[in-house]
């Protein structure tokens, strides 16, 4: 790396870092039946490997990226990738779901670290008429992993066991670990003497776990709708708290006063709410449904994110030219369109238009992603990097976590998982997240309307 700039090497660094999240995700959710079958899970209870990892990151992501700008965005960074690869190392000790589960949260606090940091850092080293560009190519890295996490998690649960999904990963952070620690020179600290709102920190920990925990078990457990309630209640609690005070975990006046910012924002929050949950359910619909095994599913299921990978470099680049807005919305339209074709798909099985959807929705990808986050980024200055990162890190992980809450409370409605009953259920997930994308075209298109 020593003939390549400064700033392409942390670019490559950002790239391969963005790798792992998403492979860890996609690729255990091809996994997620043979996890079930080992130790006797339900579909409602492997929902939880994943939704646990998001709760984790969700809660702590913005605390975070608070340290990181009093003690530096590279040491904040590095204990990420670390604490990721000992943490993937540890699932050989792994006997039972609950074990499991504390693994997942370990990871979701590493990507905290990881994800608090990492866009932040490629503003402040990218030129900013090369942003989109950067914004582009790390995308492109996201969706690599997604490509490759489907592929590479069937073929270790073919071939294999589900854990060597954790040992690739483990091996992928170290990789990260040592080349940032030779490449990676500066700390990057914007503010040594900054405080941490400890309580309202553990006031938003407390709100997101309540609400998120009473959504998913709404429907089996009694408590779950004043646990739901109580949730929203602290939420707003917080929020008045976050206005008020100096040092606020969540800048809430940075949406009050940039219209760009607050809209894409919530543009991205109903973008992964809607599409977050796409690879659980045809997961388990091409596999227990339409009998296919891991190896095949992780194929059909790449085709979505290798449209998202090859285009986005190329959507990023145009953002530095056409306005964000404009491309984001035409990426929303396209994917309400493709998950319209997957709910009827799933009561007219064909392979080929499950296919045909999966393409269209990793062309919408490819058009929202890329382009949003570039004018996220654009719409603030570099005293405020570090914190536009974490909320389009927060309002991400916010909207994955309600689309995996949303598919549990919906399969939690009986414990008689038929085909019949299966296959509706997943159906009438596709129509919400076709209604809440929609929606989200919304936000997306009027962001720089005054």
């Amino acid at each position: 790396m020593n003939r390549i700039s400064y700033e392409n090497t942390i670019l490559i660094l950002m790239m391969m870092v963005s790798f792992i999240n998403p492979f860890t995700s996609s690729a255990l959710t091809t996994a997620l039946p043979d996890i079930g079958n080992a130790y006797g899970a339900s579909e409602m209870a492997l929902s939880w490997v994943i939704e646990t990892f998001l709760i984790a990151s969700t809660i702590t992501i913005m605390p975070i990226s608070k340290m990181a700008d009093r003690w530096g965005k590279r040491r904040i960074f590095l204990i990420g990738v670390a604490l990721f690869c000992c943490s993937s190392l540890s699932v050989y000790f792994v006997s039972s779901i609950p074990a499991l589960l504390l693994i997942r949260v370990l990871q979701g606090l590493a990507s905290a670290c990881i994800f608090a940091t990492n866009m932040a850092i490629i503003s402040l080293v990218t030129n900013p008429r090369r942003r989109g560009r950067a914004m582009g190519f790390t995308i492109a890295a996201v969706y690599c992993g997604l490509s490759l996490g489907p592929v590479l998690g069937g073929f270790f649960s073919y071939y294999l066991n589900w854990q060597a999904i954790f040992y690739f990963i483990a091996l992928v952070c170290a990789i990260v670990f040592f080349l940032s620690l030779r490449y990676m020179k500066e700390e990057w600290i914007v503010n040594a003497s900054g405080s941490l709102d400890s309580a309202g920190s553990l006031l938003y920990a407390l709100a997101m776990v309540a609400v998120m925990t009473g959504l998913s078990e709404l429907a089996v457990w009694d408590f779950g709708k004043y646990l739901l309630i109580a949730g929203l209640l602290a939420f707003g609690l917080f929020l008045y708290r976050e206005w008020y005070i100096s040092s606020p975990v969540l800048p809430v006046r940075i949406f009050a006063g940039n219209r760009i910012f607050s809209f894409s924002s919530l543009a991205a929050m109903l973008n992964y709410c809607a599409t977050f949950g796409i690879s659980f359910l045809l997961s388990i619909y091409l596999q227990r449904i339409m009998g296919l095994n891991a190896r095949d599913t992780g194929l059909i299921l790449l085709m979505q994110p290798v449209f998202m990978a090859v285009l986005s470099p190329l959507t990023g680049t145009l953002s530095d030219k056409i306005s964000p807005s404009v491309l984001a919305s035409s990426g929303m339209v396209f994917i309400t369109a493709g998950l319209a074709m997957l709910t009827y798909n799933v009561t007219h099985p064909s392979f080929v238009c499950i296919i045909a959807a999966l393409v269209v929705i990793g062309i919408g990808f490819s058009l929202f992603t890329a382009p949003n986050n570039n004018a996220i980024m654009s719409s603030v200055t570099p005293q405020f990097y570090g914190v536009a990162s974490s909320v389009v890190g927060t309002v991400r992980l916010i909207g994955q976590v309600l689309s995996v809450a949303i598919i549990t409370l919906i399969l939690s409605q009986s414990q008689n998982s038929t085909a019949p009953w299966l296959t509706a259920h997943i159906q009438l997930a596709f129509l919400i997240f076709t209604v809440l994308c929609a929606i989200g075209i919304i936000p997306s298109a009027i962001r720089n309307k005054t």
